[in-house]
């Protein structure tokens, strides 16, 4: 019986508390190894700050599902060694890598943010898909 589930885009927006945060995947073929089962994907954030306040981010929550349903979580400070302040209307653009034991699967998470009173509040990044080209889903 094929998969009935819906399978989400390589590319994702969510908007939360007027932070947009935006991403695009694609297969990195030159960083992967198919025949050791290692699948590597390059994935591109811009977090826009839309509201009227300054925000920091603080930390991050990944959850990342490969193509057996095996979920692994991983949290941390920051973004790439930062924590990076957005003013209204500024935004911030990062690229990262996640490997994969199979050639598809899909991130989502969160961003842990700050106002600049103190206050913190979490930022949803919407689920995106991480396929190889050669996969025909």
């Amino acid at each position: 019986m094929p998969n009935l589930r819906p399978q989400p885009a390589p590319m994702s927006e969510a908007v939360t508390n007027s932070i947009r945060v935006e991403v695009m995947s694609q297969y990195s073929a030159e960083n992967s190894r198919p025949h050791q089962d290692v699948w590597v994907f390059e994935y591109t954030v811009r977090i826009t700050n839309q509201g009227e306040e300054t925000v920091q981010l603080i930390s991050r929550h990944w959850i990342i599902t490969d193509g057996l349903d095996h979920v692994e979580e991983v949290q941390g400070p920051g973004v790439v060694g930062e924590q990076p302040v957005l003013a209204p209307g500024e935004s911030f653009k990062y690229s990262s890598w996640c490997p994969l034991k199979t050639p598809t699967g899909m991130m989502r998470g969160t961003y842990q943010m700050s106002r600049a009173g103190g206050t913190q509040f979490d930022i949803e990044i919407a689920p995106f898909a991480l396929k190889a080209r050669y996969m025909v889903n």
